[in-house]
């Protein structure tokens, strides 16, 4: 392949893009982060850069406007989260003429990356939702037909993902009434102002979260959607809602796969959708059905399980947008063992014994999505053993029970 890839990130996600990358077509993809994070440092995989006006529209245009600049082919250019996602839908006129990519319009991300908007607009479309609150700062709490604990999280995860405060969490899981006002102060006296989600707790463990990746072409048809079972979540308060383990083609709830996978497909082709989209979803015993939580408007922290089910991301992007190769639509089935944490965090800490059976029988071939054997260097790999420890103190001392 010709054409250069930049990689628009320094987090977990950008790290298994550049891996993608280097192991279709064997070249070091750039990358421009915010700020130096420890999964994509010392790595020998890729070339990275960082602006801190990354986050600032203005100084995002002038980074990509300046790296063009001696490139003789369009770039392939890759969103890791929301903020690059909209900063690129917005102004796609004026990128396309030195860049190649397949985002939503800036009307359908706006749909999904807020999440009062997101339940508002689609709460008659054949997708399931959580039963809602939608809290405006400073209106009086009321509860009526919930019980306790609620979910509380911001429903502006842009805004949201811009401020830091002691105490902040990427979701909130509280069990009175006290923990949800002082909860809701917290929030709001650290600089948030939009408005906060509160949500039902649907009941049952990690075991009953599941993760669905999927690709719209450039023509609006889905090309291809997995289906992976979650046995256990990440525990720290900015990861909590992140698989941290996970299994494709596996299932051990009532609930009905394909037909999700259809309803989710007829979803995204009827709001039309393009590129990469992460379906966030939690199985609801009560009534045998998968409430979707959240879609990410991107590939997810965890998706590069989806080249194990031989569909390398980079390669899907190639294929669209500089081979105009397009394909039928796939259900990726197989299973596939995805998993951030050792082998004894599994033993531990997963609690479906069914799931855990399956995760160890599988766990040969597990893919570890920040260990890529291509990657040799002795300082990652000694950083990558620590972060495996820290997970063991992560777990015991998790603030999610």
């Amino acid at each position: 392949m010709k054409n250069p890839v930049l990689i628009l990130g320094s987090d977990a996600n950008a790290y298994y893009m550049a891996r993608c990358c280097y192991e279709e077509y064997k070249i070091k993809p750039y990358l421009i982060g915010r700020k130096p994070l420890s999964f994509t440092k010392y790595s020998n995989i890729l070339n990275i850069s960082y602006d801190e006006n990354m986050w600032n529209e203005e100084g995002f245009l002038k980074v990509l406007k300046d790296f063009a600049k001696d490139k003789k082919e369009k770039i392939l250019l890759i969103s890791t989260n929301e903020t690059y996602s909209e900063f690129i839908s917005k102004n796609q006129e004026t990128l396309k003429k030195n860049y190649l990519f397949n985002v939503p319009s800036i009307n359908v991300i706006k749909t999904l990356t807020n999440k009062e908007t997101f339940y508002k607009t689609y709460e008659k479309s054949n997708l399931k939702f959580p039963k809602t609150i939608y809290y405006k700062k400073n209106s009086k709490i009321n509860l009526k037909n919930f019980t306790y604990p609620v979910v509380i999280k911001p429903a502006n995860v842009v805004e949201y993902n811009h401020i830091d405060f002691n105490g902040k969490c990427k979701i909130y899981k509280l069990n009175s009434y006290e923990e949800l006002n002082e909860t809701i102060n917290l929030i709001y006296n650290n600089g948030y102002n939009d408005i906060l989600i509160i949500q039902e707790f649907i009941e049952g463990n990690d075991d009953n979260l599941f993760d669905a990746v999927l690709y719209v072409n450039t023509k609006g048809k889905v090309e291809f959607m997995s289906f992976a079972q979650i046995g256990l979540q990440e525990r720290t308060s900015t990861m909590v809602g992140n698989a941290a383990v996970l299994i494709n083609g596996f299932n051990t709830t009532k609930g009905d796969v394909n037909n999700q996978i259809n309803t989710i497909k007829e979803f995204m082709e009827s709001i039309n959708y393009r590129g990469f989209a992460e379906v966030d979803m939690k199985y609801d015993p009560k009534d045998n059905t998968f409430k979707v939580l959240e879609i990410n408007a991107r590939q997810g922290r965890c998706s590069y399980y989806i080249s194990g089910l031989g569909k390398n991301l980079v390669r899907v992007l190639v294929d669209d947008l500089i081979n105009n190769n397009h394909h039928e639509f796939e259900i990726l089935n197989n299973k596939v063992l995805l998993s951030f944490v050792p082998k004894n965090i599994v033993k531990k800490y997963v609690t479906n014994d069914e799931f855990k059976k399956e995760a160890l029988k599988l766990w040969k071939n597990v893919i570890k999505p920040m260990d890529a054997k291509c990657d040799k260097n002795l300082k990652r790999f000694l950083m990558l053993r620590k972060r495996w420890l820290n997970y063991y103190k992560e777990y015991k001392n998790s603030y999610w029970k």
